[in-house]
């Protein structure tokens, strides 16, 4: 339970030398989150803080809200028909009176762990209504210099990176671009996820002053994900998608793409970025 990365016996060329090595590799294993004792979802993850991403994946599909709004979380024992706790299947019980819409309760759909849209039935049932719009505050804003440093800061946080160079990352930063929280995973969307559901159950939603920082693009779902949150601000180091684009401009969202070193293009709220008043449009 819990292993990030797995050891494995690897036959390495180089130069045209071959060798027997040992290697690490990520993790990845299905994850079943189960509402109130329901089936709901099955997710492709890297082991680890598991409560935290069926927490963070119910925030973006519109179930929770706030820590009240959660009961408890539990790996289901005896989730195999020999009664052994594969640590692979959870439950997430919600507070009296919160409940789930008739479209998430009707629908059982499996996310890979690169695609965590898959199985939703069409663009509208994942436009799910924000709890929190994304707020207009004066006084929040990210200069260029401190947005060019967060990819290096997420970079040097990525420890099971570093061992197996097969995970993706979210960091979750404040407005001077100090790191508060980083989450890796074989899936991008689970790895904001686990961020998400780690503030939820602290109390911290919505994270009206944080900056979401991902080490790949920012799809449509990543930027809902961040609209659910109450993140004002997602920044990565790749491309956006169209309907990322779209979304941000809808929202309020400030989208940030390809953000390497001192270079980004910014696609939507760019008053939340502190730009030079003599800074050349042409």
């Amino acid at each position: 339970m819990g292993r990030a990365a797995v050891g494995r016996k690897v036959v390495r060329i180089r130069d045209g030398r071959l060798s027997e090595r040992a290697d690490t590799v990520a993790a990845e294993e299905p994850l079943e989150i189960r509402l109130n004792g329901r089936p709901l979802a099955i997710t492709m993850r890297t082991p680890g803080d598991d409560f935290a991403l069926a927490a963070g994946f119910l925030v973006s599909e519109g179930v929770l809200a706030s820590a009240d709004d959660l009961r408890t979380i539990a790996y289901c024992a005896g989730a195999t028909e020999d009664g052994v706790n594969t640590y692979n299947v959870v439950d997430v019980r919600t507070a009296q009176g919160v409940t789930a819409d008739a479209f998430t309760l009707q629908r059982n759909f499996y996310t890979t762990s690169s695609c965590g849209l898959c199985g939703k039935a069409s663009l509208d049932a994942v436009r799910t209504t924000a709890r929190w719009p994304l707020a207009v505050d004066p006084d929040f804003s990210l200069s260029l210099p401190v947005l060019a440093s967060l990819p290096d800061a997420l970079r040097e946080g990525q420890k099971v990176f570093s061992r197996t160079g097969g995970l993706h990352a979210a960091g979750l930063f404040d407005e001077n671009g100090v790191l508060q929280d980083l989450q890796e995973d074989v899936g991008r969307h689970n790895a904001v996820d686990k961020l998400v559901g780690r503030a939820l159950r602290k109390g911290l939603l919505p994270l009206s002053r944080g900056v979401l920082m991902v080490s790949g693009r920012a799809s449509f779902e990543l930027a809902q994900k961040a609209v659910m949150a109450g993140i004002p601000m997602l920044a990565a180091v790749s491309a956006p998608s169209s309907l990322a684009c779209d979304l941000a401009e809808e929202s309020g969202l400030t989208l940030i793409g390809f953000l390497r070193g001192t270079s980004m293009n910014i696609y939507a709220g760019d008053w939340r970025v502190g730009l030079p008043r003599d800074l050349s449009t042409r």
